[in-house]
């Protein structure tokens, strides 16, 4: 114990100096994340970590400078000359990472992609929940996230989508000639819409198109629009069951196609 009390005693103002760099630099990064997040808004650039992860770096990066001779007594220059010196090798064994950064800032000050938007990449479709300085993170509709970095997402084909583009179910019908057309299309939207309920996207409603002629009657399709949180496969089965039961389907046609 009194070696402990000699050494707080002789390196008191050192450990003082350490805990008030480290406190500011904790209150910093938060003022300035909320700052960051605010001035993003107002200039219309999407919001992500990649900004913010930045600017901790630079926060901590510079409290470390400040700590590093009166508290450890290593000349701060003498660290900058070694990484001049190493610079070369540094860069080349993270040219992956430089070359992820540069392309995730591209990526959102291009407004490219931000978080919030429906992408299709590489054949992998979800909603971009994050872009941070290595990589962007892709919910997919099944909640399984893929994780893309930003270089390869930067040099691969993208295709943003609309919800109701990519929530689309058909599910196609037929019904027998002769029948009343709006009545058979106000019954198969009462129907399939009750089976559906909870599955649709909101201002998307259900559409029924009739698409043309059969020797069993007029081929018709019903369209539901999935949300994203719904896989489709399921929103097609709660439709095809609700109309599976109703009277106004041609049932020969059902039986034809299966023979």
């Amino acid at each position: 114990m009194d070696m402990v009390t000699n050494w707080l005693q002789q390196h008191a103002g050192k450990v003082i100096l350490l805990l008030i760099v480290m406190a500011v630099a904790v209150v910093a990064t938060k003022v300035v994340a909320r700052i960051t997040e605010e001035v993003l808004d107002r200039a219309n650039v999407p919001n992500a970590s990649i900004f913010v992860n930045i600017l901790r770096v630079v926060i901590w990066a510079a409290a470390i400078a400040i700590v590093l001779q009166p508290v450890f007594g290593i000349n701060p220059t003498t660290i900058l000359a070694a990484l001049g010196v190493g610079g070369v090798a540094i860069s080349l064994g993270m040219q992956d990472t430089i070359a992820n950064i540069i392309s995730g800032f591209g990526l959102m000050l291009g407004k490219v992609i931000q978080p919030g938007d429906l992408v299709r990449i590489q054949g992998t479709t979800g909603v971009v929940q994050d872009i941070t300085w290595r990589q962007t993170v892709i919910l997919e509709r099944g909640g399984s996230q893929m994780v893309i970095p930003n270089s390869v997402l930067n040099t691969s084909s993208l295709e943003k989508l609309t919800p109701t583009a990519e929530g689309y179910v058909p599910v196609p019908f037929t019904v027998a000639a002769g029948s009343d057309l709006k009545e058979v299309e106000r019954r198969a939207l009462e129907v399939v819409n009750k089976a559906t309920e909870g599955m649709r996207l909101e201002n998307a409603p259900t559409l029924v198109k009739f698409t043309g002629f059969t020797p069993y009657g007029i081929t018709a399709e019903v369209q539901v629009y999935a949300r994203f949180d719904v896989f489709p496969s399921t929103a097609a089965d709660a439709a095809a069951r609700a109309l599976a039961g109703a009277d106004f389907i041609e049932q020969h046609a059902a039986l034809g196609t299966v023979e």
